[in-house]
């Protein structure tokens, strides 16, 4: 298995807690059937596979708006 440095991961999503969030929801999706975002083994795991889509880019955490959160 691939090891992913803490840093560049949090670089992409600011804070942990929105890491473990967008990596768990990712692969959640990975398990229902979505598509692989990037080329990978198929014996990878969801949450590897998850995380070294975060880290390329390819999955991102959508910016709320203020009214999203007053409603």
């Amino acid at each position: 298995m691939k090891i992913i440095p803490m840093e560049e991961l949090l670089n992409k999503t600011g804070s942990l807690y929105k890491l473990v969030v967008l990596a768990s929801k990712r692969a959640a999706e990975l398990n229902a059937g979505a598509g692989k975002l990037i080329d990978a083994s198929p014996k990878m795991k969801f949450g590897a596979l998850a995380l070294e889509e975060i880290k390329q880019g390819k999955v991102r955490l959508k910016k709320e708006t203020k009214e999203k959160k007053k409603g």
